[in-house]
């Protein structure tokens, strides 16, 4: 591995995070805002930490290596959220800790907040939440590659090390190209979800605000009451529609556009992506309806609403801590799945749910009729035995991590279902959980052995743990080794 090839890259990467973080300081400035120190210290830092790797680093022609790939996703992401805190903690807002905690939560678009109280804070700190939010949610290296791409070197290692999903998945043929038509998407969705939310009777701030933590997944939200702030039911369906969309996989949705609409009905994973939210819906539809006094339409919007948001962003318009428990079992398992591969929510994926069941479904047959050969097959296409067991490899290893979180934070004195709802919660990046840090909690009150631990969680969620993994094994970082 070319350690100045890695750095040359990183650097790069950590001056256009200073660059996003000059938007938020020109706020301030304007609105001659307490956070001006913060940010301009914040900015100092930040530069000077990008121009001493560039500085270490060289330019190099040639393709870059898978471990290098990895290496520069790693520690792309890690630094990224690591000088995302600055302005958090230079402006005395958090602690260092809290402050990681609230940055890796916003990149990493898990939507969980170590502010006690939002009311107070700067606008310009609270849109730097959400400019975290955003670019985490498409992803910090898509939009590096889409912006800034690096001549005359093969990036596809770092797309691969960052984007979700089990298979290969890409719209075009070259690599920017691609990254480039998702960005422009990206930034489509989130103007038409600002017109949208203005509409609605936001204001443009507000409108903007929460678009860009819609379409990034993120739930990050101005007010301490999130979507329930604004009391407004059109701005609730709208919300709804725009989460849902954002959990859809942004490759998808460039065929839409360049075949029309009939691409859906070949697209497996879509459909069971519509037919798992909307049978959803009309489960705790129903629940509340049987177990709660509630009037029809506003039980269809709020189990509408929790259900499109806690299985991709992480918004609230209802305490669903008080729903009945079978309504939460089903938001339990929501958290779990996530949205679409190529999505910017994150959890297993509605794809994998799929392959686990229709590759279950095979085993079943072949043992009826042992010389049965059982094909897996998704969108018309036969799925290879190496696709199903990294599928199964994942799935293990996901839920291997939330029991393991959740057991470590039982240590901590919190009870079982409250530490594998925060267990769940950070690793499907949802923000809100049950209990201790449920709708109308925040993450302020865990210790700092929790919040340590479900930084990790938030981080291996995002990345889909083996980009992580990968680099904690000795074979990684030694010398001689191809990859």
């Amino acid at each position: 591995m070319d350690v100045r090839i890695v750095y040359y890259v990183l650097g790069r990467l950590v001056m256009a995070e200073t660059v996003t973080m000059f938007i938020p300081f020109a706020m301030a400035l304007l609105n001659l805002e307490s956070s001006i120190p913060g940010f301009a210290v914040a900015l100092g830092l930040s530069a000077s930490v990008g121009l001493l790797l560039q500085s270490n680093g060289r330019q190099r022609h040639a393709d870059l290596s898978l471990r290098e790939g990895i290496a520069i996703t790693g520690f792309g992401w890690a630094i990224a959220t690591s000088l995302g805190m600055l302005p958090y903690v230079c402006g005395g807002y958090l602690n260092a800790l809290d402050a990681v905690f609230e940055s890796i939560s916003g990149f990493t678009g898990t939507g969980a907040t170590v502010f006690n109280t939002l009311e107070d804070l700067p606008q310009s700190i609270l849109f730097w939440r959400m400019m975290t939010h955003w670019f985490g949610g498409l992803g910090i290296i898509v939009i590096f590659i889409a912006l800034l791409p690096q001549t005359g070197q093969s990036t596809i290692y770092m797309y691969n090390a960052e984007t979700t999903g089990p298979t290969d998945d890409r719209v075009l043929p070259r690599l920017r190209d691609m990254t480039k038509a998702l960005f422009q998407m990206y930034m489509l969705f989130t103007a038409v979800a600002a017109g949208v939310y203005m509409l609605c009777g936001l204001s443009f701030y507000e409108a903007l605000t929460h678009s860009m933590s819609t379409i990034g997944a993120g739930g990050f939200s101005t007010y301490d009451d999130s979507a329930m702030h604004f009391d407004s039911p059109a701005f609730e369906w709208c919300m709804t529609f725009f989460m849902i969309l954002a959990g859809g996989n942004f490759g998808l949705y460039y065929r839409i556009w360049q075949k029309g609409p009939g691409v859906i009905k070949r697209n497996s994973e879509f459909k069971a992506y519509l037919w798992i939210l909307g049978l959803s819906i009309l489960l705790i539809f129903l629940n509340m309806m049987v177990k709660m006094d509630i009037a029809a339409g506003d039980a269809l919007r709020y189990a509408a609403f929790q259900v499109g948001s806690l299985s991709t962003t992480g918004f609230v318009s209802a305490d669903f801590e008080q729903w009945p428990p079978f309504s939460k079992g089903i938001i339990l398992l929501l958290m779990i799945c996530g949205g679409c591969a190529g999505s910017t929510a994150s959890g297993v994926k509605v794809v994998r749910i799929l392959l686990l069941l229709k590759n279950a479904w095979g085993v079943v047959h072949q043992k009826l009729s042992p010389r049965r050969i059982v094909e897996v097959r998704l969108n018309g296409s036969r799925v290879n035995e190496e696709t199903l067991l990294r599928v199964g490899q994942f799935f293990f290893l996901y839920i291997f991590f939330i029991a393991f979180w959740a057991l470590l934070l039982t240590l901590d004195g919190l009870t079982v279902f409250d530490a594998i709802g925060l267990s769940v919660s950070t690793m499907g990046n949802i923000g809100p959980a049950f209990g201790i840090a449920g709708a109308t909690c925040t993450y302020a009150g865990l210790s700092v052995f929790s919040k340590s631990i479900l930084c990790i969680s938030m981080l291996l969620g995002r990345l889909e743990m083996f980009t992580l993994l990968v680099m904690l094994t000795p074979d990684f970082w030694q010398k001689g080794n191809r990859w």
